[in-house]
């Protein structure tokens, strides 16, 4: 891959540490208290809200602890409690085989490595990225929606790279240290959810407004765009 360019590199780190002190309370928000349970919570988050999602994994968990509980559940049991988080039939489909691919292959542990992870049924690198940096502090890149937006707008990434996640997270990859992907992928998904949004972003009110190339997307008066901040995103 191409070398950043120089100037790119440190208007993107210095946005990246705008950020950082915008939102420094930024964190995965899916609720897990281990590997199995932040997997299971990120399959399930996939067309659905962290909130709705977090609303129903406790019952989930006390049903199904873990990878053996869950392989053996009967899928009725699981789409019921599952049912509101959307696609619930696809979704128990997967979280059925990815506990019957976990106790087979890993003896029911969830895997610490990429080139693992990625070999179980529904988990692509966005989902092993997300647990290897919350569950097992290994950094990684989650190219969800928000993150694939805001590289965009923010131009850190050509348009047809940003077409592509795994070539969007390469791309990304390349402009900081790998110390800081996780906490980036945090930070980015934070801002997309809370000010940077897909319709209409507050630009007005950005604070990294001055560095992205694409300040005037939505509303620049300040009084206006302060209106369309949230406290907290769509989780």
């Amino acid at each position: 891959m191409t070398r950043p360019d120089t100037a790119l590199v440190r208007r993107a780190r210095k946005m990246h540490r705008v950020l950082a002190e915008t939102y420094p309370e930024a964190g995965c928000e899916l609720d897990f208290r281990n590997p199995f349970e932040l997997l299971v919570a990120t399959v399930l988050s996939a067309q659905t809200t962290d909130r709705r999602v977090n609303a129903i994994t406790p019952a989930l968990f006390a049903a199904c602890p873990d990878a053996p509980a869950m392989a053996a559940a009967q899928r009725a049991d699981i789409e019921e409690i599952i049912r509101s988080t959307g696609f619930f039939r696809a979704k128990t489909d997967s979280l059925l085989r990815l506990s019957a691919a976990l106790v087979e292959r890993y003896d029911g542990e969830v895997p610490g490595r990429l080139a693992d992870l990625v070999t179980l049924p529904g988990v692509g690198r966005k989902t092993a990225n997300v647990v290897l940096g919350n569950a097992f502090d290994v950094p990684g890149l989650t190219v969800d929606t928000h993150f694939a937006r805001l590289v965009r707008r923010f131009q850190w990434v050509p348009e047809d790279v940003a077409k592509d996640p795994v070539k969007t997270e390469h791309a990304v990859a390349a402009i900081f240290p790998r110390r800081d992907w996780t906490m980036l992928s945090h930070r980015l998904i934070w801002h997309g959810r809370r000010c940077c949004h897909a319709k209409k972003p507050a630009c007005g009110a950005c604070p990294v407004a001055h560095w992205c190339p694409s300040y005037g997307t939505g509303p620049i008066d300040p009084v206006v765009a302060a209106g369309l901040l949230t406290t907290q995103g769509p989780a």
